[in-house]
């Protein structure tokens, strides 16, 4: 009887420490999954950025900017912006540097304003914007008014790029770049793509410079409000004046409430409305000095 006690008790001992051990053992081998599942992720999107078809490669560099504050996210998308042969893929890679906020990646999207392909440069320029980077609005400067803020012009290489129908066309359907005419304007952007490849692209550029400070996009957007071609140029020009609060171009935009295109007066009216608000707000009376307690 002792002895079958005495095994009873071993028994119970062992079991204790079978559970005990589990216990101890468990987060030992949850993390150790969790790192074998990580691993096999990085293996699968790096062989993505290696992949021969090119659509793999953009959606992998895509991804990536879904991984904030990752140095090996940040690390790949660099190097695919600077080593891809494919412009979709470099451009999905300089967008994912904007997504994930590297901002000490701000001189490798600069570089890229010497890439060939227009549709890398606007990219570009919409994460340096995106990083905090003003720079960036000059790129869209450049598409809207095709000149340059400085005043020189375009090389030769960027007004052929500009004026190219097919590379036009191509910045036009790049949704996620923020090439897509907004709100209800979209589908009339899309229909225009038939016969005029160049007024959703013109539209976009208009909507970035809304929040410009440099007051040569105020005038710029003025004058795209008055472009008498493209009527989603004009409406897109009167929807960046009113976000861009501007009682200066007030003017042009009353002068929309006489356009014939129903969108392009809707947006003026908008605009209207928006400047006449911010005029009429009671102006901040200037803060009198303190005045100085005379000296004892």
């Amino acid at each position: 009887m002792r002895r079958d006690g005495e095994d009873k008790m071993r028994l119970l001992i062992c079991a204790i420490c079978l559970v005990v051990l589990s216990t101890v053992a468990a987060p030992s081998t949850a993390q150790d999954s969790a790192q074998a599942q990580e691993q096999t992720a990085w293996t699968v999107l790096n062989t993505g950025l290696k992949d021969n078809s090119t659509d793999v490669r953009a959606i992998a560099a895509h991804v990536l900017g879904e991984l904030n504050g990752n140095a090996k996210a940040k690390d790949a998308a660099i190097s695919a912006l600077k080593n891809d042969k494919q412009a979709v893929v470099r451009a999905a890679a300089a967008q994912s540097l904007g997504e994930m906020g590297a901002k000490d990646a701000i001189a490798d999207l600069h570089a890229t304003f010497q890439d060939t392909d227009p549709l890398v440069i606007i990219a570009a320029a919409h994460s340096l914007i995106e990083l905090g980077d003003n720079s960036g609005y000059n790129v869209y400067y450049a598409v809207l008014t095709g000149g340059q803020k400085t005043g020189q012009s375009l090389t030769e290489q960027q007004k052929k790029m500009l004026k190219d129908p097919k590379k036009m066309a191509a910045l036009g359907v790049q949704a996620g770049i923020g090439f897509i005419p907004f709100g209800g304007l979209a589908m009339g952007g899309y229909k225009l793509l038939t016969r005029d490849d160049t007024s959703p692209v013109l539209a976009a550029a208009a909507l970035m410079l809304a929040k410009d400070p440099d007051p040569k996009s105020g005038k710029a957007l003025a004058e795209a409000s008055a472009n008498k071609d493209k009527w989603l140029v004009r409406a897109a020009a009167f929807d960046a004046i009113a976000r861009r609060g501007d009682p200066a171009l007030l003017d042009a935009a009353e002068a929309g409430l006489q356009d014939d295109k129903d969108q392009v007066k809707i947006s003026a009216a908008a605009a209207v409305i928006r400047l006449h608000d911010i005029q009429m707000q009671p102006k901040p009376e200037p803060q009198k000095p303190a005045s100085k307690k005379p000296k004892k």
